[in-house]
């Protein structure tokens, strides 16, 4: 009879909290960044960041909103914002919410961001380079070898 009883709790406790979004998916998510070429810094407005990407920021809020700057020698600076929006994932915590749990998991998960998630995630980045230097180097390139050659102005 003992064992037929912590048998039944323990059934009911894994179904109370298998209904829960904070338990399953947690109030914090890792962020990725990737660019193209890699190597890239990038910064967060959150006071976070990582480099060479591809990298992760580890434990990001799931309610956060922020932006992301990324840098890399030779390339323009690049600023993006990251938002945070309701998860599809989290839509099968409501229905068992509401029932298991008599609604307090689903005011929980609402409250504490666990129902969200970052967007984008990754954060996906084509840098681009900056023409003004490229274009002096190839001046110089050029007028070098007009020096060299002589100049037919």
């Amino acid at each position: 009879m003992k064992t037929a009883m912590t048998k039944i709790a323990l059934l009911a406790a894994l179904t109370m909290t298998s209904a829960c979004a904070t338990i399953d998916r947690g109030t914090s998510e890792p962020f990725e960044i990737r660019t193209s070429p890699s190597g890239a810094t990038a910064r967060t407005s959150l006071g976070k960041g990582c480099a060479p990407t591809p990298c992760v920021i580890p434990n990001v809020s799931r309610e956060a909103d922020f932006t992301v700057t990324v840098e890399k020698p030779g390339y323009k600076t690049r600023s993006y914002k990251v938002m945070h929006a309701r998860s599809e994932g989290a839509s099968g915590h409501i229905i068992p919410n509401v029932f298991m749990t008599g609604g307090v998991g689903l005011v929980v998960d609402a409250n504490n961001g666990s129902t969200q998630e970052l967007v984008p995630n990754p954060l996906v980045v084509t840098l681009e380079a900056e023409t003004r230097g490229a274009q002096a180097s190839t001046k110089r390139v050029a007028d070098g070898l007009l020096d060299r050659v002589g100049r037919q102005d």
